[in-house]
């Protein structure tokens, strides 16, 4: 039994996470959610809070940890927890600044800055797209002469494809580095590898991964962001050749970088030229785009309640243990859709088991124990939303939702 009431102080820039606040609510635990004045009306679980507390937008790191520092004056917090990517930073500050246990700044940005992770995967031999980071110009010139365009100038700490820009030669490049100007150094330039993109989400105990899923997305997410289109992803078969040898590679790579215990989202690429498994990036956070409730479809496993149970088990001092599962085939659909709320109805195979309800997105989620029977489905439904419901616009510098 707790000698004291146990707290939970958890950071949310974007409106998520109500599993993770849930679970706490149901073992006890008091949260207190921390987030932006424009989300104080969103849907929270209020009856699972202790207390909402939020701020305005902008606030300085310095600001932040002001504000956290007079909240402990009334609340012990055990444990500070970012729901989202963009917090992550922040907590991490707010860890080492409060000597609360968890990550702190450096093991984070492992898991937070794609010239990190690139650097600490190379260096552990992982396979990794070339690479060089935008700072000397005599390092960018030597990279160009020695790797073949195109290249992805990437954010170095922007989540998905947000601001990544595809560059065709030296004078483009150029070009764009001018345009940025002093932001040139945070990002880095890698090469393009053209190929499947696959994700593998993971649960992470004492460094350990206890479970892992592997998914396989249909269009690059890049190219979805870019050029607009239906975004998919879907089980890959459990038996199959790159299912194994992506959970071999995870395995290795997910808690290399220092991870104790969370949850991992990270991408991989199959070379098209030559079949070649590749490293893209990591996140130490569940995956977006409606990617835990595929995963929970598939496996039975909610990767947010699961966050939860791992944290308060290390709190308490127990062991953690995983929840059966079971190995069903999921696949999702998904797009940006030209009304605020639209009709999916007419969609009505029996393996739809999940209907997203979003403002200007369409979305289903399909589960079978036959992985083509979920391939057959995406195939069809992705045709049909991008005739029915897709509305496009130009890809945001900045994430939105």
């Amino acid at each position: 039994m707790a000698s004291h009431d146990e707290r939970f102080l958890c950071i949310a820039s974007y409106e998520k996470g109500q599993d993770f606040i849930h679970q706490c609510a149901a073992e006890g635990v008091k949260t207190t959610l921390l987030t932006l004045d424009k989300l104080r009306d969103a849907e929270w679980p209020r009856a699972a809070l202790e207390d909402l507390a939020t701020m305005p937008a902008g606030l300085s790191l310095e600001q932040i940890i002001n504000t956290v520092a007079w909240m402990f004056r009334g609340r012990k917090f055990d444990r500070i927890i970012a729901l989202d990517e963009f917090d992550l930073e922040t907590a991490a500050s707010l860890r080492e600044h409060l000597c609360v246990p968890g990550m702190g700044r450096t093991t984070t940005s492992f898991y937070r800055d794609k010239l990190a992770m690139r650097t600490a995967a190379q260096e552990l031999g992982f396979d990794v797209p070339e690479f060089t980071r935008v700072v000397n110009y005599d390092e960018l010139r030597a990279y160009m002469g020695q790797v073949p365009a195109p290249w992805l100038l990437k954010p170095r700490a922007e989540a998905s494809a947000l601001g990544i820009r595809r560059i065709e030669d030296a004078a483009q490049l150029w070009r764009t580095l001018d345009e940025l100007g002093d932001r040139q150094s945070h990002f880095v330039l890698e090469r393009f590898v053209p190929g499947e993109i696959y994700h593998v989400d993971s649960i992470i105990d004492e460094g350990r991964v206890v479970f892992s899923a592997v998914h396989k997305y249909g269009k690059p997410p890049m190219q979805v962001m870019h050029e607009g289109g239906v975004f998919t992803t879907q089980t890959v078969e459990r038996t199959s050749p790159v299912w194994l040898a992506l959970g071999d590679f995870n395995l290795r790579l997910a808690p290399a970088f220092g991870l104790r215990r969370g949850i991992t989202h990270a991408e991989f690429i199959r070379a098209h030229a030559d079949g070649r498994l590749y490293f893209l990036e990591i996140a130490a956070r569940v995956g977006g785009a409606f990617i835990a409730d595929l995963v929970g479809y598939s496996t039975g496993i909610n990767l947010w309640r699961e966050w939860a149970r791992l944290e308060i088990a290390h709190l308490r001092h127990q062991p953690y243990t995983l929840p059966a599962t079971h190995d069903d085939y999921a696949g999702s659909v998904l797009c940006l859709a030209k009304s605020a709320e639209p009709e999916t109805e007419a969609f009505n195979a029996p393996e739809i088991v999940h209907r997203m309800k979003k403002a200007h997105h369409a979305g289903l989620i399909v589960r079978s124990h036959d992985a083509r029977r979920v391939e057959t489905l995406l195939e069809e439904y992705s045709r049909e939303f991008a005739e029915k419901f897709l509305a496009t616009m130009p890809a945001p510098e900045k994430p939105t939702a």
